[in-house]
């Protein structure tokens, strides 16, 4: 029984990652064509005795009066009035810097709140939230449309909004009936609204992200996590070390919230951007109990060097990037972690000069793309951690190889392994195929977006890491299944002309970083553990060599 429930919730992840990369991209909303009397929106906003706010990265206008709120959006002929969609008829424009608006529209707006709606205040964003999961669960996309931001409102069109939870109930089945448990946490970017749903088959937390105006500007929908006791934090973690701060790294729409943890002292410290693995992934890489870029964090913090760590974007910004039909691994982990290391030059206390990346599983797959864009040559040096070698498609064919031969040895029922190594088997050899480029991709390639996987086919980073000279430190887990040490021995051997490369392993660590005395399969990613201390000196140790 516990060998099918695995497969079970092994293939709702799958299918769940499969719906959120599948939402198509629409087209911004159009002018209705209605003409109306149009004024400078300060002048409008003098005649209601409203404030404006005029947000240029967000190309947004504020009109606040009072506990009123207006939000309008450029080229857009609706706005948010009160965390509610309201039509205006003809779009705001902006043309050489000037905001013009439906004046007649907005006034309406104002005037016909204080005569119908009694003072009465508007919905608090935890109240937006319900209000929204509310019409998303009774699959009225037009009407939770209403409850979304700009930004999402482009990513999920109504249709693709009104069947989004009868997808997820055909993956997980039906909500059960009464209230879900509710909790919020704020970070740099949303306010973070987390319902707990139960479903026939599993606990689904759902997590819907609001902006600042408190709009629903994204989501995340996952099961909950097996309670196994939780995350424990290492003997290494000395709170006395180190100070934590809420970071945003980039800008924009899909800016994303980060950690800077920070040794204690005057500085200026060397600093490591640490880079998640492939997935959904929070800033702390959270996988069962296990939370291996946040022992990594507090680890080298105390050590006296600084770490910055961030929600990966296709965490935060779920929706809005699977609507990218064009979605690449560089938009995916290298943009984000340059954008890091540019933070870090900024930041008080940090010494420019020795700011490292450290990239787990796909991300120290990146290393070399990391280092080619970085232009300025900001990176001083990089640590690869578990990181692979050989082509990405290659690599999957490798690891169900791998995984299905350490079942066979733990004598356990090899398969629905095998079952699931074809199906990835499957999908690495289309990607493989010669006659597949991203000019020609096959029609019904079963992961979305196709343009990821054909984009970088023929990506190897130890062609291009070769042509480097940035120092790097390759580090891996002889007991990974995930990524085996012939990928390990692949970089010692494509890199060994270059004296500025350093390469241990480590005989008991798996892919999470941590070390297991048995055989890894991945089921010992649910019992808390830490990441390896002596991992950590090592790192720490290669850092301050690199002057």
């Amino acid at each position: 029984m516990k060998k099918k429930n695995s497969q079970k919730f092994y293939k709702a992840a799958i299918a769940s990652m499969v719906l959120a990369l599948s939402v198509p991209a629409v087209a911004a909303a159009a002018d209705s064509g209605k003409e109306s009397s149009y004024a400078p929106v300060r002048e409008v906003a003098a005649k209601l005795g409203a404030n404006v706010k005029w947000d240029q990265a967000a190309l947004t206008i504020t009109l606040t009066k009072g506990d009123d709120k207006l939000l309008l959006f450029k080229g857009m002929s609706h706005g948010m009035f009160n965390g509610k969609r309201v039509e205006l008829g003809s779009q705001v424009r902006v043309n050489d810097g000037k905001a013009t608006v439906p004046s007649s529209a907005i006034i309406n707006i104002f005037e016909k709140n204080e005569t119908e709606n009694n003072g009465s205040a508007p919905a608090a964003p935890n109240q937006t939230a319900d209000l929204f999961l509310k019409e998303l669960q009774a699959g009225n996309g037009a009407k939770a449309a209403e409850y979304m931001s700009p930004a999402l409102a482009k990513a999920l069109p109504v249709q693709t909004l009104s069947m989004l939870w009868s997808n997820y109930e055909q993956v997980y089945g039906k909500a059960a009936p009464g209230n879900p448990v509710k909790t919020e946490q704020k970070n740099a970017i949303h306010q973070n609204v987390t319902y707990t749903v139960q479903t026939s088959q599993t606990p689904l937390n759902v997590t819907l992200r609001l902006n600042a105006d408190g709009l629903v500007d994204d989501m995340n929908l996952s099961p909950s996590p097996v309670n196994t006791g939780g995350f424990q934090k290492p003997a290494y973690d000395n709170p006395a070390a180190y100070t934590e701060q809420e970071v945003r790294v980039g800008t924009g729409d899909l800016a994303l919230p980060g950690t800077l943890t920070l040794p204690k002292g005057d500085g200026p410290f060397p600093a490591v951007v640490l880079v998640q693995g492939s997935g959904m992934h929070d800033r702390d890489s959270s996988s069962g109990a296990v939370k291996p870029m946040r022992d990594l964090a507090v680890g080298l913090a105390a050590k006296g060097i600084a770490v910055l760590r961030y929600d990966k974007i296709t965490y935060e910004h779920t929706f809005k990037v699977a609507a990218d039909p064009k979605f690449t691994l560089k938009r995916e982990t290298v943009d984000d972690a340059l954008s890091a290391v540019n933070l870090l030059k900024q930041t008080p206390k940090i010494d420019a000069s020795r700011i490292f990346i450290a990239g787990h599983s796909q991300g120290g797959f990146a290393i070399p793309l990391m280092i080619d864009a970085d232009k300025a040559h900001d990176i001083a040096g990089a640590i690869s951690l578990s990181g692979p070698s050989s082509k990405f498609a290659d690599v999957l064919i490798e690891q169900q190889q791998e995984l299905i031969d350490r079942v066979k040895k733990l004598g356990q029922d090899a398969a629905p392994y095998e079952q699931q190594a074809a199906v990835w088997t499957g999908i690495a050899k289309l990607v493989n195929d010669p006659q597949y480029t991203v000019d020609h991709m096959p029609e019904k390639f079963p992961l979305s977006p196709a343009y990821w996987w054909f984009e970088q086919k023929n990506y190897k980073p130890t062609d291009l890491a070769q042509k480097q000279h940035t120092p790097m430190l390759i580090l891996q887990g002889e007991n990974d299944w995930q990524v085996t040490m012939k990928q390990f021995n692949e970089w010692k051997s494509a890199l060994q002309k270059r004296s500025d490369v350093e390469f241990k392993s480590y005989p008991k660590m798996n892919h999470l970083l941590v070390d297991y005395d048995g055989i890894s399969i991945g089921a010992e990613y649910a019992k808390p553990a830490n990441v390896s201390s002596k991992l950590i000196t090592d790192i720490a140790s290669w850092i301050q060599k690199q002057k």
